[in-house]
């Protein structure tokens, strides 16, 4: 039903028509700053195995969507906030669903609608949307002394695989997650050869790094941004975040990511270089 206060709209969730797809662009974009994941998916609809549903009203006209991609439920719900529960999830039950994940209270309304059919999620975790359109300020004198960002060659990869293995423990497997080396490898080779990366090197010794990790309609996240633990609270990771920032800002995209409610160090890094904070992003774990 419509979240219109007095107003009754009869909707119902359908798969997404190719008609449909200019409409569906259009809300994406509308969304774009909170639904950098779904945005690229739908980008790459024609190379991932996924499904996406409409909610369509009796004229047919779009108001909201639902991805499923990657074994990840992406909802983008645009406001809605009493929509009737997607019936194709009894269907999704029966497969394999790794995530929920989006704008805070869309994902939510996924959990509970998840949790009528006897799926519920084991583990939650809170972010923070954050994002920038210029270059950003204070970090050029950040860091010690000799500290090199540069852009990783592939004689780096053993270095890089150790880094990506140690961010992926740390900060993306849910806590019940068992760990594959090969997998992780795998990632950092993908990201290595598709995506944008520096690296920060200090007395020969690799210690940093920091890549995209979606491209959308006119934005780029930055993601995997990791420094060792023993050379943290040197400046290392402001002055990585704001190198890389400032070479993507200059190809005229804005920048977002979204940094754990729990991390306040890494939220510090971010504002200090001139993120703003722009509102609550929820990954949910099944």
């Amino acid at each position: 039903m419509s979240n219109v206060p007095g107003k009754q709209i009869r909707q119902h969730w359908r798969k997404l028509k190719k008609h449909q797809i200019p409409d569906a662009e259009a809300i994406l974009r509308s969304q774009e700053i909170w639904c950098m994941n779904a945005c690229s998916r739908f980008l790459n609809r024609d190379s991932i195995k996924q499904k996406i549903w409409a909610l369509n009203d009796h004229e047919g006209k779009i108001s909201a969507l639902i991805i499923f991609s990657r074994q990840s439920v992406l909802p983008v719900l645009c406001g809605h906030d009493c929509i009737l529960p997607p019936g194709f999830l009894r269907s999704l039950g029966k497969v394999v669903i790794h995530s929920v994940q989006g704008r805070k209270q869309d994902a939510m309304i996924l959990e509970a609608a998840l949790e009528k059919i006897g799926l519920f999620a084991a583990e939650t975790t809170d972010y923070d949307v954050m994002s920038i359109d210029r270059p950003p300020s204070d970090y050029l004198s950040a860091g010690p002394s000799g500290l090199v960002i540069r852009k990783p060659q592939l004689a780096d990869m053993n270095d890089l695989a150790v880094l990506h293995a140690a961010y992926e423990q740390e900060e993306v497997l849910p806590a019940a997650s068992e760990f594959s080396a090969a997998v992780s490898r795998m990632n950092i080779e993908r990201i290595f050869a598709k995506e944008h990366m520096l690296v920060a090197e200090w007395e020969g010794r690799l210690i940093g790094k920091i890549n995209t990790n979606a491209v959308t309609f006119t934005r780029y996240q930055v993601g995997g941004v990791y420094v060792l633990p023993e050379y943290r609270g040197l400046g290392i990771a402001r002055r990585m975040a704001g190198e890389f920032t400032a070479g993507l800002v200059i190809q005229g995209r804005g920048i977002s990511l979204f940094v754990k409610k729990s991390n306040p160090a890494a939220r510090r890094v971010y504002r200090r270089i001139g993120f703003a904070i722009n509102g609550d992003y929820r990954i949910s774990y099944y």
